[in-house]
């Protein structure tokens, strides 16, 4: 279904981690640690400033795949995960994208689920990576049939 994707990404996205949003982010989840607002916090820690949390990335702008269809409803959320070469520094520019990764399908109990894997990216203005964050999509059967209509 989605085999043909395979390797197809966005083009980059620029995004900020705007001070604002970090601190509006960590009260969100709950997360009290002054790394991400308290500025003199940020300069006495051991990266000499501001960091984001680490699920941060899931506010950011990847664009869009050119001629991926995604139905509107139906898909669940399988996991995630989050690997950092370095923290997300508060005011920095970072240069997203997103990638499908795979696509494979398993039969269940409940008939055949598709499994999308989607990575989003965000390099520096110097194109090194500085994360990636993995997604898997889990498109079952019924979600898949209204799909072929």
């Amino acid at each position: 279904m989605y085999q043909h994707d395979i390797g197809k990404r966005s083009a980059k996205v620029k995004n900020v981690v705007e001070r604002g949003a970090v601190k509006k982010f960590a009260e969100a989840i709950g997360d009290p640690n002054p790394i991400y607002w308290d500025e003199e916090t940020g300069k006495r820690s051991r990266y000499g400033r501001n960091i984001a949390p680490p699920t941060f990335p899931r506010v950011f702008d990847y664009g869009v795949i050119e001629g991926l269809k995604l139905p509107s409803k139906g898909l669940i959320h399988g996991e995630q995960h989050f690997h950092y070469e370095r923290p997300l520094f508060v005011g920095e520019e970072l240069y997203c994208y997103a990638e499908v990764k795979d696509y494979y399908e398993k039969q269940s109990s409940m008939g055949l689920l598709g499994f999308l894997v989607i990575a989003n990216n965000g390099e520096d203005a110097d194109g090194n990576l500085i994360f990636t964050s993995t997604s898997t999509i889990i498109i079952n059967e019924a979600v898949r049939k209204a799909m072929s209509v």
